[in-house]
């Protein structure tokens, strides 16, 4: 109960996070190491307790392996459960996404994760969920490392 408890107050500190791809994808294949955190991640979510926000590259990189594996029904799963999950924002890569990742590339970021965390402050995220601890030294949003929970 008190991972819970931890995990709960990291995030709904927060009423809009952005959420990197691994969280979806752990969640998704059900991975047991990282469960606890997305199950309460995607609850807060789904209930609108808090907003999810990611970027199109979320879909794009979840649909791999079972593009990979050649598996239709989980591709259209993963694709099903993206697209309509209550209160998450899936943001196209615009033109003022695109000038915040500048920004981020700026500072080393790698391309995909400077478009992820510049989704994430475009819509008005303070905190971004990944288990990238690259990302660690960015100051704003607050970064909130998945392992550091589990």
């Amino acid at each position: 109960m008190a991972q819970e408890g931890r995990i709960r107050d990291a995030l709904l500190r927060h009423k809009n996070l952005g959420i990197d791809t691994m969280a979806f994808i752990y969640h998704l294949e059900g991975n047991e190491q990282y469960g606890p955190f997305t199950r309460i991640l995607f609850s807060a979510v789904e209930s609108g307790e808090c907003r999810g926000v990611t970027s199109v590259l979320t879909l794009m990189e979840a649909l791999v392996r079972p593009k990979e594996m050649g598996d239709s029904d989980m591709r259209d799963d993963y694709y099903f459960a993206l697209t309509t999950f209550p209160n998450l924002t899936i943001r196209d890569v615009d033109a003022e996404v695109a000038e915040r990742a500048a920004e981020l590339r700026a500072r080393r970021l790698r391309p995909p994760d400077a478009l992820q965390v510049a989704t994430c402050l475009v819509e008005g995220g303070s905190a971004f969920v990944t288990n990238d601890e690259r990302l660690s030294g960015i100051e704003e949003p607050e970064i909130t490392i998945m392992k550091d929970y589990t």
